[in-house]
């Protein structure tokens, strides 16, 4: 089976000359980087095993892949975020209780437990850091009332200093603008205290933008089918029309198994004006990540079918199939050797590398070990 999956590793990379995307010739790598470092959550390759956060480092040159460091977690991870001066936050999610900061070397430097703040909430996995680098905003559920909330926390001490509404159900993931303001994906979804979706026809999914300051609304959009679920989040700038993009990966929440099969994953914000730029699907309804990818465009991964897509603004009605690998999930931005082209896609069998002017690459793991939805390439060398 393993050799079967190289195989269609190999049979996908070359069909890539063929697609319009992937037009240029591919490159001797002689200008690329030889070394590349991710910060990634994982755990081992069963079900039950322990996560772990830390540094994979894929180095292109002796064709493997190295951990640098890694830290045990108390329960599941979900978002990372990289930080300045080498230190890596990590948030919980599903129980999100905690939020733990690790320094450059792997060390723990601050761990918050939810149950010692007197909020009553729940983190949703993902954080950002403010423009003024001050303050770092979390997504995060009212146990209580179910209404989303945006801790605003300390920079330094990660302790929650203000709270705001998220103007909607279930916030996930959160990014800035180039003004400072926030831009929410509200996913909609009602959850117990288990994890339990219920009501499922009381969605209310929604992206809005967060004055950065204040927490004051300042604009809403919802898509026209309130069964899908806006989660994750990615600028891209296309320098031929000179437009920066938000693209949003959906996941469908139908009832009807076939609705949900044929649903949409992508949403973009062009301008002021939220569109669903074609209705092409993977075919679950499901897409786990999303990156910038190819000037402009974003690449999607489909974990339950095993599939990374790419869509570009110059080809709004198209879906290029790029990787099709069993659990292809985690996406970061992989500059390579010519700017504003590839990604780094995790798959069960490995790192795969896809660029539209480099040559593709399979490095597998360096032990068992499955990667969490997302990953952030953090340094190249």
């Amino acid at each position: 089976m393993l050799e079967m999956n190289r195989r269609s590793f190999l049979k996908y990379c070359g069909a890539l000359a063929a697609m319009p995307q992937a037009s240029l010739a591919w490159s001797t790598d002689g200008n690329a980087p030889q070394r590349a470092s991710i910060a990634a959550a994982w755990r081992g390759p069963n079900p039950g095993d322990a996560y772990y956060a830390g540094v994979l480092v894929a180095d292109w040159a002796q064709k493997k892949m190295l951990i640098s460091h890694a830290v045990p977690l108390p329960t599941r991870p979900h978002g990372l975020l990289p930080e300045a001066d080498g230190s890596l936050l990590v948030i919980g999610v599903r129980p999100g209780a905690w939020l733990m900061r690790c320094d450059g070397d792997g060390q723990v430097m601050q761990q918050i437990n939810l149950a010692d703040e007197k909020s009553g909430a729940r983190l949703n996995g993902h954080a950002i850091i403010s423009q003024r680098g001050d303050v770092i905003y979390t997504t995060e559920t009212d146990i209580a009332t179910g209404r989303g909330r945006i801790g605003v926390r300390d920079r330094r001490s990660l302790k929650k200093i203000d709270e705001w509404d998220s103007q909607g159900l279930e916030p996930h993931q959160l990014l800035l603008d180039e003004d400072g303001h926030l831009m929410i994906a509200n996913g909609g979804i009602l959850r117990t205290p288990a994890d339990k979706k219920y009501d499922l026809h009381r969605m209310e999914s929604s992206l809005v933008r967060l004055d950065g300051q204040s927490g004051r609304l300042l604009r809403q959009w919802r898509p026209d089918d309130r069964r899908l679920s806006l989660r994750h989040l990615a600028w891209s700038y296309w320098p031929k029309a000179d437009k920066t993009y938000l693209g949003i990966a959906m996941q469908a929440e139908h009832d009807d198994a076939v609705a949900r099969a044929a649903a949409p994953i992508l949403a973009v914000l062009d301008g002021d004006q939220l569109t669903m730029p074609n209705r092409l699907s993977d075919g679950a309804g499901y897409a786990g990540d999303i990156a910038p990818a190819y000037n402009g465009g974003f690449a999607l991964s489909s974990n339950q079918v095993g599939l990374a897509q790419l869509w570009h603004p110059g080809q709004p009605d198209k879906l290029s199939r790029i990787v099709e690998l069993q659990e292809a999930y985690a996406l970061t931005g992989w500059d390579g050797p010519n700017p504003g082209g590839g990604v780094l896609v995790a798959t069960a069998l490995g790192l795969v590398r896809w660029h539209p002017s480099a040559k593709p690459a399979l490095l597998p793991w360096p032990e068992k070990m499955a990667v969490d939805n997302h990953w952030v390439l953090i340094d190249e060398a």
